[in-house]
């Protein structure tokens, strides 16, 4: 069960970062606005910020590219890295050091100390969407091994005689609410 989940997601994740190149390549149709539409939520899509094909940028910019091709190359490889069904993280403390460097890439930035190029800005996004990968796969992998049938609530009516014993305040007006 956990092998067809991990097939599942690896497929659709790198089915959503090629909608990120697909965009572009389909420029000027509805589909490619939808798609651009439905990206501006997770991220900014400043032009200067993207990379660009065929004359047109990529659905996200150059950081978020990372993160999504991080996200989808670790994934790819996370059976060769850890048993698809391990449920445990590793220290949390991983995921905050892969994010330093993307702080620091952005904080240079904004403190105009110096311009973030795209290639740092790809680079911290790779590094940040693939360590994610190892938080978020153990997650699914817990959640598709669990015994449904034993976590699953039951769900019962109550019987006539438990429902006629229930105690009522309507003898006393001055209760009700």
């Amino acid at each position: 069960m956990v092998r067809r989940v991990w097939i599942i997601s690896t497929a659709v994740v790198f089915a959503i970062v090629s909608l990120t190149v697909v965009a572009p390549l389909t420029a000027e149709s509805h589909f490619a606005n939808t798609i651009y539409r439905a990206f501006a939520v997770v991220c900014h899509q400043l032009p200067e910020r993207s990379y660009f094909i065929a004359g047109h940028k990529f659905a996200v910019c150059s950081r978020c590219t990372g993160v999504y091709a991080g996200f989808a190359f670790m994934l790819l490889l996370y059976p060769l890295l850890r048993p698809l069904r391990a449920t445990d993280w590793p220290p949390p403390v991983w995921l905050v050091l892969a994010a330093v460097p993307m702080g620091i890439d952005f904080s240079v930035t904004f403190l105009g100390i110096w311009e973030n190029t795209h290639t740092s800005r790809l680079l911290t996004g790779l590094l940040l969407g693939g360590v994610s990968v190892l938080y978020v796969m153990p997650g699914v992998a817990e959640l598709t091994t669990r015994n449904t049938r034993q976590t699953r609530p039951t769900f019962t009516l109550a019987s006539p005689e438990h429902m006629a014993s229930a105690p009522s305040d309507y003898s006393a007006p001055d209760r009700r609410i």
